[in-house]
């Protein structure tokens, strides 16, 4: 089995350590039109939007084995295994102990 690099590897950071700085006023932008005034009135904002009900990012660790299951069966419900994670924690927190 072909173990994963990633970036965040002894490998990665060397790299990134001996890669030389570049500054702006090296760079070649001659061959990048101007954009119009149409293309920026078209232009879109790229990400999240506001909806006034973000979650808090956290970090927890979680054993291999149960984040596995916990994906495969995210795929199953065809959903992001963070969100089903989301839904399991608050159907948990907030069912009613009899």
């Amino acid at each position: 089995m072909k173990k994963k690099r990633f970036a965040s590897s002894a490998r990665a950071r060397q790299r990134a350590k001996n890669a030389r700085h570049m500054p702006d006023s090296r760079l070649d932008l001659t061959d990048i039109p101007e954009a119009t005034g149409e293309q920026l009135r078209r232009a879109r904002r790229v990400g999240r939007p506001v909806t006034g009900n973000a979650k808090q990012l956290i970090a927890i660790r979680i054993a291999p084995r149960l984040l596995a299951q916990l994906r495969r069966l995210a795929a199953k419900h065809s959903k992001p295994y963070q969100t089903l994670i989301h839904e399991l924690l608050e159907r948990a927190a907030f069912k009613r102990v009899a």
